[in-house]
């Protein structure tokens, strides 16, 4: 099989579920029938033809027969678990800035990636994994597959929780469970921060890269603490420390009161 026909697929199944939510929801335009419910009939066979209706910009394949939403219903009966059949490279590249790409091409639809970001999966070697249920393909990754892009928070001192907002619209929260890191270049020490958004499948996370605009509100924000006898800079969130950098001998913090002071009245 190729990659073409592992896109169909897995598309079918976005619309799939995006059908199965839109019928939950109340009131409002109704959502966008998927392929399979609007015919369904239609021998699977024909599924990649609908798809290319609800989706005109997916490149053209012939998809073998796939399993429709149904068959993962909760009352669906139980089947034997399987382990996925390896693909091995997809060809799929998550750029630095965020963007996924398909063959060298971006992915506009929103939807889409949301639903590959879903199945993606981190390996105890720390390459990336797009897996589902009967299949599993390796991806290239440039940085981190996803980008903060926005930071809220409530709360100061040992109180305050950071909230941050992914360029696929998850919510995580830093604390514990979802740590902040800080890498250097090597060459140039630049820093780079990072807030994990979900474990791997062995010691490597999957993480999001925060923006630089999100990075300087962090800066704001950050309070001196003494970490194994440094004198450091960092941010306090659901009562864990995350230092953002060593402060230099002699400088003086600014408490993070004033400067989201400063802030707030645009100086």
């Amino acid at each position: 099989m190729n990659g073409i026909g592992r896109l169909d697929r897995v598309a079918l199944h976005a619309a799939d579920g995006l059908q199965a939510r839109g019928a939950g929801s109340d009131g409002g335009s109704a959502a966008p029938k998927s392929p399979r419910a609007a015919a369904p009939n239609l021998p699977r066979a024909a599924a990649p033809n609908l798809l290319r209706a609800a989706a005109p910009n997916l490149p053209r394949a012939a998809a073998p027969m796939i399993p429709c939403a149904a068959d993962f219903a909760p009352d669906a009966p139980a089947r034997p678990r399987r382990a996925p059949v390896e693909c091995g490279d997809l060809p799929f590249l998550i750029r630095r800035d965020g963007t996924w790409m398909y063959r060298g091409s971006p992915i506009g639809r929103k939807e889409l990636v949301c639903l590959f970001a879903s199945v993606l999966k981190r390996a105890h070697d720390g390459s990336f994994w797009l897996e589902t249920p009967a299949e599993r393909g390796r991806i290239a990754v440039e940085d981190a597959p996803f980008v903060a892009v926005e930071l809220d928070w409530t709360g100061d001192g040992r109180q305050q929780c950071l909230s941050f907002r992914t360029n696929v619209d998850q919510i995580v929260t830093a604390g514990p469970e979802h740590p902040i890191r800080i890498a250097h270049d090597i060459l140039t020490c630049e820093p780079t921060p990072y807030v994990q958004v979900r474990p791997g499948l062995g010691v490597p996370a999957i993480e999001a890269r925060i923006g630089r605009a999100v990075y300087y509100e962090l800066v704001a924000l950050a309070v001196p603490e003494l970490v194994n006898g440094k004198r450091m800079l960092g941010v306090w969130s659901q009562g864990s420390f995350f230092p953002l950098g060593e402060m230099p001998n002699g400088e003086a913090a600014e408490p993070a009161c004033c400067g989201r002071a400063r802030r707030r009245r645009g100086a």
